[in-house]
C-alpha cells in the first residue's frame, strides 16, 4: 500500500485494466454462471451495505431474505420450506450434511453420494470427517440405484441426489433414492444448484423436489440460471427443526442465534436475488430457459452434422460431446477465443449453453469446431 493514496480516476484506470484481463463471457461455453440480470445489479448496489450475519441490523432485508426462500420453496414444491441464502451450492451442499451429521450423533458417519456429484463433496467429506462412499453411475449417467444400496450400513447418515449433474446435466432417479431413504430411515439431500433454476422450466417433467415424499434438503443457486449476483446461493429445508443443529450462540449482536456457516453474510445478493424473481417471475424463467434449450439443440444438431455425437441426448443446457481429438481440439478452440471445459469419466467436451449466449454464437463455434477437427466448416 502507497504512504499517499491515489486519486479515483487513477483507481478506476487501474481497476479497468484488471477486468481487461479478465475473460468476457460472450464466448464462454464452460461456466454455470452467466451475466445477472440488470435489475439484479440495480438491487446488489442498493443493498452493498446490508449485512446478513447481523440481521437485526438490516431487518428490511431479512424480510427479503425470507421471501426468497419463500419462493424457492414454490419454485422447489413447498411453499413452507425453510433456509437461507448461502454463498453457493458448496456451503449449502457443507450445511445440509452437516445437518444430518449433527442429527444422526453417529461416531463414523457416511454419506453415498453419485461419483457423478460435485467436487464440494470432498471438501465435506475433509471439513466435517464423514466417509465419502461413491455410487457408480448407468449407462446414461444418472445413479445407479444396487450400487446405492449396497453402499448403506449401519454408519450410514444420508444419501446424496443430483439434480443436473455438473459434468452431463443429468437427473438422478430422485423417486427411488427417496424410497431407499425412507426404507432405511436416511436423510436425503439433493444438489440441484444448477438444475434447480432449470428443472422446474422444462417441457418434461421430472420428480426431483420436495414434492417427493423424502427429500430432506435441496440446494438450488440463484447466481447461476436464477441470474442473481454473485455469491447467492440457496439451502432449503422442509423442515424448520433441520436448522436447528446448525445454531450457535451469538451473544454480542442483535441476534440471539446464527445457523449459517459464513458469519458476515451479503444482504446485496440476498435483494439481487429477490429482485430478479420478482422481476422475471415463473413465466420469465421458462422464456429464459426454453431459449437455452432452443440453443442446446441448435448445437446438438450443428455438431451431429459435422460427426460428432453427444454422449447422451442433453436433458437441460449441458452437452457432453464425443470429440475425436480432445485435448488438441481444446487447444485450437482456445486460440479462437472459445472457453470450454471437460467431463471426468469418461472424458469429453462438456459445453454450458447459458443465457449470455445467442443463436450467432453457437452458429460460430460450430463452424470454428469445424475448423478445428479438420472438416467442412458448417452452414446453418
Amino acid at each position: 500500500m502507497n504512504q499517499k493514496g491515489r486519486s479515483e480516476n487513477e483507481v478506476l484506470s487501474l481497476l479497468k485494466n484488471a477486468m481487461q484481463k479478465d475473460t468476457s463471457y460472450d464466448k464462454v461455453l464452460s461456466a454455470m454462471c452467466t451475466q445477472p440480470h440488470p435489475i439484479a445489479v440495480k438491487a446488489h448496489m442498493q443493498f452493498i451495505e446490508s449485512n446478513m450475519g447481523d440481521f437485526g441490523l438490516f431487518q428490511g432485508t431479512k424480510e427479503l431474505e425470507e421471501k426468497v426462500i419463500k419462493m424457492m420453496g414454490g419454485m422447489l414444491g413447498d411453499d413452507n420450506a425453510c433456509g437461507y441464502v448461502t454463498t453457493g451450492g458448496t456451503e449449502s451442499n457443507i450445511q445440509a450434511l452437516r445437518t444430518a451429521r449433527n442429527m444422526s450423533k453417529k461416531k463414523h458417519p457416511n454419506i453415498i453420494v453419485p461419483t457423478s456429484a460435485h467436487f464440494s463433496f470432498d471438501k465435506i467429506a475433509d471439513l466435517l470427517g464423514i466417509e465419502i462412499r461413491k455410487a457408480s453411475l448407468d449407462t446414461e449417467f444418472r445413479v445407479d440405484m444396487d450400487s446405492v444400496s449396497n453402499l448403506i450400513d449401519n454408519n450410514t447418515i444420508a444419501l446424496v441426489g443430483i439434480a443436473g449433474s455438473t459434468e452431463f446435466g443429468q437427473i438422478d432417479p430422485i423417486d427411488r433414492l427417496a424410497d431407499l431413504a425412507l426404507s432405511n430411515n436416511l436423510f436425503l439431500h439433493i444438489d440441484a444448484a444448477f438444475g434447480g433454476f432449470v428443472i422446474p422450466f422444462l417441457e418434461k417433467k421430472y420428480d426431483f423436489d420436495f414434492s417427493v415424499k423424502g427429500v430432506t434438503s435441496i440446494t438450488a443457486d440463484p447466481h447461476k440460471m436464477g441470474l442473481s449476483t454473485i455469491p447467492a446461493g440457496g439451502l432449503l429445508f422442509r423442515e424448520e427443526a433441520c436448522l436447528l443443529p446448525l445454531e450457535i450462540d451469538t451473544p454480542y449482536l442483535t441476534i440471539r442465534k446464527q445457523h449459517s456457516l459464513a458469519g458476515t453474510r451479503s444482504g446485496a445478493a440476498v435483494a439481487a436475488s429477490y429482485a430478479v424473481m420478482m422481476h422475471l417471475g415463473m413465466e420469465g424463467y421458462k422464456k429464459i430457459v426454453k431459449r437455452c434449450m432452443k440453443m442446446t439443440a441448435m448445437l446438438v444438431k450443428g455438431c451431429c452434422d459435422l460427426g460428432i455425437e453427444p454422449l447422451i441426448e442433453p436433458v437441460m443446457n449441458i452437452v457432453a460431446l464425443d470429440v475425436p481429438d480432445l485435448d488438441d481440439v481444446r487447444k485450437k478452440l482456445r486460440a479462437k477465443g472459445w472457453a470450454t471445459s471437460i467431463t471426468r469419466n469418461p472424458k469429453a467436451m462438456r459445453l454450458i449453453i447459458m443465457p449470455h449466449l445467442n443463436d450467432n454464437t453457437i452458429e460460430l463455434f460450430i463452424s470454428d469446431l469445424g475448423e478445428c477437427i479438420h472438416r467442412n466448416v458448417y452452414h446453418i
